[in-house]
């Protein structure tokens, strides 16, 4: 979409027609063409189908705020989950955060989040249409008084006087994802410099940085939303007697640690903990085992069992009925024995796909249960049991 397109769509005619749009359904398309084109100009309707479009695609990120937002589709992709960035938010505002600036802002999610805590936001981007679109995101959701949209090189801006800088670096270039982080743009280590020239600093990075790449200094936080990892971010600043903090949303529910050495490991016992992924990322499954008393069934396998029932945020208990070595053959006869219809298939450390595995069991029946399917000294092993309570 060029910025014209986009700049039309502010108009009252295109505000009409976004408007009409709202509920529209992918199938109709042609036909809602068709028939808009009648009564206006083609390019904005083909402007404001596609933003129609983007914005439900938005909803599972920005919930009701979508429909009154603007998009890029690199935007929907890329932007930060509303719970995620309202939970960066609000520790922002906790360390005393009034005045920060939001390096590579995007489509400005991450800005509407720290406006919304009370946090005037100076928003940077260096493409002309991502700019145009943030500040019709804050302009649509009152919040221009808060925000400050900027056109310019993050690296040419100066952050003197702000308490704060978050950068959220560009991960992908055309020919996808980008790995190496200092082939972020911009490169980790620039980004690292500048979010020390503030009081506070944080900055966005993938989920699977490696550990030793975190620099000295900085706490590397993992964020899960409903057992999903969305990013890992560094912080600065924040003087953290941890180096290590697993976040999971809705809670929040945050885990600090890294200091424990890895739990033992011994044979299966009655309950099997599966922690969270923000959990396993941030290295912080020794101080899971270590809240439910428990202990690792291989060492490089990251499920957890117990004897006692000890509730955490941090892992999904299942209490077991079946520990067997794994068999499919057994596993099928056990589920029609069994009445098993439908079957939860997880599985660490085995070369077994659960599609695959579901179609050679053929389950049917009334019942559910839950296989665990792990990789141990002694040899793969199936677990059988339900979710405790």
């Amino acid at each position: 979409m060029e910025i014209d397109a986009f700049n039309d769509l502010l108009t009252d005619q295109g505000q009409a027609l976004l408007a009409e749009l709202r509920e529209f359904k992918p199938g109709e398309e042609l036909a809602v063409a068709t028939r808009l084109r009648k009564s206006h100009p083609a390019p904005l309707v083909t402007a404001a189908i596609g933003q129609a479009r983007l914005r439900q695609r938005a909803r599972a990120k920005f919930g009701p705020d979508a429909d009154a937002m603007y998009f890029t589709p690199d935007g929907v992709e890329q932007a930060t989950r509303r719970s995620v960035a309202d939970w960066r938010a609000e520790r922002f505002a906790a360390l005393g955060v009034r005045r920060l600036a939001d390096l590579c802002c995007g489509i400005g999610g991450d800005a509407i989040a720290l406006a919304r805590a009370g946090v005037h936001v100076l928003a940077v981007d260096r493409d002309p249409l991502t700019c145009a679109v943030a500040a019709a995101n804050a302009a649509a959701l009152g919040l221009t008084e808060l925000i400050e949209v900027r056109e310019a090189d993050v690296t040419e801006v100066d952050v003197t006087g702000y308490d704060a800088v978050f950068t959220d670096p560009a991960r992908r270039t055309d020919r996808g994802r980008v790995f190496d982080p200092e082939a972020y743009s911009p490169p980790l280590s620039w980004a690292v410099e500048a979010a020390r020239r503030t009081p506070f600093g944080a900055l966005k990075v993938a989920p699977g940085i490696p550990h030793e790449l975190v620099p000295d200094g900085a706490e590397a936080e993992w964020v899960s939303d409903h057992g999903e990892v969305k990013e890992a971010v560094l912080w600065f600043g924040t003087n953290a007697t941890a180096p290590h903090r697993a976040t999971l949303l809705p809670g929040p529910h945050s885990l600090t640690g890294g200091h424990l050495p890895d739990p033992a490991t011994g044979p299966v016992g009655r309950y099997l903990y599966e922690p969270d992924g923000a959990v396993i990322r941030a290295h912080q499954v020794a101080e899971v085992a270590q809240q439910v008393e428990g202990r690792l069934i291989d060492p490089k396998i990251a499920y957890v069992t117990s004897d006692r029932l000890l509730p955490t945020p941090y892992a999904q208990a299942y209490e077991l009925t079946d520990v067997l070595p794994y068999n499919a053959k057994k596993l099928k006869a056990l589920l029609k024995e069994r009445r098993v219809g439908t079957v939860v298939i997880k599985k660490r450390g085995v070369s077994v796909t659960p599609e695959e595995l579901r179609r050679q069991l053929k389950p049917s029946g009334p019942n559910e249960l839950t296989v665990i399917l792990a990789r141990t000294d002694g040899g793969p092993l199936m677990m059988l049991g339900q979710p405790a309570a």
